[in-house]
């Protein structure tokens, strides 16, 4: 009998073990890119460090091309994150932002992109998570109620297949930093389609929080870009 007891004993520890491994190994951004985050990329020089205006082009010179205008927002577009720690993940939506493409001659190379999110519309589940989300132990939306994206630079070719590599100013629970990832984009006349994933260093943008000693947060946040830009 105390033999079937000790088996059953350390099944069940054995069960637990090997639950507490897979918990431990609970990545959304397994697998994929990872963003180059650096210093912001300034996108115009100082006031008093601009330079000169440069003399007026030849009557004959050829005007740049002007962008066409193209947005985008949650009813036909979506941001979303991923988050993780020990126990499990939590998916989190955006539901408030909008944003613009400039498209300019049907070139992604020649074109910027521009998003505002609204922080206190982020959603998630359970509720308890999602109160601990915006408070100021991680995102703090009272005091950082904005989070943008403004492009300063976007390259044919990507990592994993994606036709171009992004990158940009972002400015997220009040740290700028420039980022870099890859991307998957489609453009048409009066239309532009793009799609990502991609991760994060929370930490790169002071949220440090840990997590609670026996089921500390992820550093990695996996991002999820399905944008879907069209002339209003």
């Amino acid at each position: 009998m105390k033999r079937f007891a000790f088996e059953g004993v350390l099944a069940l520890a054995l069960l637990s073990s090997s639950s507490l491994l897979m918990g431990c190994d609970n990545d959304p951004s397994k697998g994929k890119e990872k963003a180059v985050v650096s210093a912001p990329v300034e996108t115009a020089p100082p006031a008093e460090e601009a330079p000169a205006p440069p003399p007026a082009p030849a009557a004959s010179a050829a005007a740049p091309a002007a962008g066409v205008s193209l947005a985008f927002a949650p009813a036909d577009s979506s941001i979303e994150f991923t988050g993780a720690k020990v126990t499990g993940k939590h998916d989190i939506k955006v539901k408030e932002f909008t944003g613009t493409v400039s498209l300019v001659e049907g070139d992604p190379t020649k074109s910027t992109v521009k998003v505002e999110m609204t922080m206190a519309s982020l959603d998630s589940t359970p509720a308890k998570f999602l109160k601990h989300l915006k408070s100021p132990d991680l995102l703090d939306v009272e005091k950082f109620p904005k989070a943008t994206f403004e492009s300063t630079s976007i390259v044919a070719g990507g990592a994993n297949g994606a036709t171009h590599t992004v990158t940009g100013n972002l400015t997220l629970h009040g740290e700028k930093k420039s980022v870099s990832f890859p991307a998957t984009i489609v453009t048409a006349a009066d239309r532009v389609t793009v799609k990502a994933e991609f991760a994060i260093d929370r930490k790169d943008f002071g949220v440090t929080y840990p997590g609670m000693p026996d089921d500390l947060i992820k550093d990695q946040v996996l991002v999820k870009l399905n944008i879907d830009a069209k002339k209003s």
